[in-house]
């Protein structure tokens, strides 16, 4: 038996599908559990007290910034979601949860479909170094961004941002410490792929914005013309 398919077997064997939200067997996110989950019908910008937007964008306070705006489907305090990032992001590593998360943020794209056209983006997943993609097996970030690209049919570019060196885990340090510990580490590849073009960036959840701001810089350098983000769920 081959290693991704033992490590299927194993997980089937001690973690089994059944819905994180009511234990019914099956899958890991029943559509039921997912039509009670409150998904954002609101645009908010990237401020530390966010305001609601009449579109997707910046307020006069945060215009400064590399992020051109964020999307995200609902709040990190959903206990449920929250649940289920965990499980993804930390052992066992579930590469699953992709699917029922991106299913999240499309409705969250229908909702506000008015204010925003998805045409003429580019898809960029937040990297990791290949040290956590090693040991985890797969870019969470990567794995949502594959998931919208197929079905939002947005081109993908997973080889232009990159990240060069291990830091610390954001979760343990302050705002402050959140932007210096990701100064610098991002490096940006192929520069064709993003020049003058519009990125959606991906990752799982946006707390501070310390990550997209320094991936949003970075790709701005290399010849981005605008770069949003896509989260799952925001903090605040």
């Amino acid at each position: 038996m081959r290693g991704s398919a033992l490590k299927n077997f194993l997980l089937n064997l001690f973690f089994p599908k059944q819905c994180f939200g009511c234990q019914r067997e099956g899958e890991y996110l029943c559509q039921d559990c997912v039509s009670i989950v409150e998904v954002m019908e609101n645009s908010f910008c990237l401020c530390e007290n966010p305001r609601m937007l009449p579109e997707a964008g910046k307020c006069r306070d945060c215009r400064q910034k590399n992020l051109d705006g964020l999307f995200f489907a609902v709040s990190f305090k959903n206990n449920l979601i929250k649940k289920i990032i965990h499980q993804f992001k930390y052992e066992p590593y579930i590469k699953a949860f992709s699917q029922p998360l991106v299913s999240l943020i499309i409705t969250h794209f229908n909702l506000i479909q008015k204010s925003f056209v998805l045409d003429n983006y580019i898809l960029v997943p937040v990297p990791l170094t290949k040290q956590k993609i090693k040991k985890r097996g797969f870019n969470q970030s990567e794995e949502m961004a594959k998931e919208l690209s197929g079905n939002l049919k947005i081109p993908l570019a997973s080889d232009v941002l990159f990240k060069e060196k291990e830091t610390i885990s954001q979760m343990e340090l302050s705002a402050d410490l959140r932007r210096k510990n990701v100064e610098g580490v991002f490096s940006a590849k192929n520069g064709e792929k993003v020049k003058d073009k519009k990125i959606l960036l991906v990752d799982d959840v946006y707390t501070t914005g310390a990550t997209m701001e320094e991936c949003a810089k970075t790709l701005k350098r290399a010849g981005a013309k605008e770069v949003w983000g896509v989260a799952v769920a925001r903090e605040k």
